[in-house]
């Protein structure tokens, strides 16, 4: 993994993290183009590179996130509580799919779909649409974004479709999937840190300036896009979300069935 790598996937993070089309699946199929997947750094990269653009978050809303009632944040504990406690157990189990792009490209197509379902069915009970996040609604949040271990399906996606399901308004469910970012993304990134020192007993200097590099690259890239997409939100819905991720699935799946290989996929 070189430095201009770094960029480009910090690049790719900062763009792909908040909306609803799976960072870590695009990281891992550029990634995979690219030849570098099989990597040990590469591994890590995906997950701590993250931290960058939550940063993001907490820069933009932090006033908002910092300054709460205590509701507030036992609502993000609630809504954290599941995927930390499955993510825990299985993180063995599930960290070789982080190498299967054909995963990531199943999980894109199929996660297009359900957004498109659920974009209909928020359409057609819109009146019914709440500006509030319930205990319970953020625990069922907090369940749905358990399927977001599975590379491709997309964290935002999860906690974005379980709000609109529960016909929370769509900027409500946007800033509470951003909020819900930080504690599953900060712990996930110093616990991979943490897993990967003590395998090798170390980091070498370069390691350290490609993580971070990759982070500053999607700090900046990730407040840029967090006010674009909340300007998009305005006027659109996921639907053009839902459509890309169905295209791209599929895109890659010919790849991977007809016309493979292309780099590593």
């Amino acid at each position: 993994m070189n430095y201009i790598q770094s960029i480009l996937l910090g690049f790719i993070e900062g763009i792909t993290e908040f909306l609803p089309i799976s960072s870590t699946g695009h990281m891992i199929l550029a990634a995979s183009i690219m030849g570098i997947l099989e990597y040990k750094i590469t591994n890590l990269f995906l997950i701590s590179v993250q931290l960058g653009a939550v940063l993001s978050v907490v820069f933009l809303y932090r006033k908002k996130f910092l300054f709460q009632e205590w509701g507030f944040y036992l609502k993000i504990f609630l809504a954290s509580f599941p995927v930390g406690i499955l993510g825990f157990f299985s993180s063995k189990k599930t960290n070789f799919l982080l190498g299967d792009p054909l995963i990531v490209a199943l999980s894109l197509f199929i996660g297009g779909l359900v957004i498109l379902k659920a974009e209909n069915f928020y359409e057609k009970n819109s009146p019914h649409q709440k500006n509030r996040i319930t205990y319970f609604k953020a625990f069922t949040i907090g369940l749905f974004q358990c399927m977001a271990l599975i590379p491709g399906v997309s964290r935002s996606a999860t906690t974005i479709v379980a709000c609109m399901l529960q016909n929370v308004n769509r900027k409500k469910a946007i800033e509470f999937s951003f909020f819900l970012s930080v504690p599953v993304i900060v712990i996930a990134t110093f616990k991979k840190l943490f897993d990967y020192y003590f395998q090798l007993n170390s980091f070498t200097f370069k390691e350290i300036e490609l993580l971070f590099l990759g982070n500053i690259v999607a700090f900046i890239t990730g407040m840029i896009v967090i006010k674009c997409f909340m300007k998009y939100l305005k006027r659109n819905n996921f639907k053009l979300l839902g459509y890309y991720r169905i295209i791209l699935g599929i895109f890659f799946l010919v790849i991977h069935y007809l016309i493979k290989p292309i780099g590593k996929f």
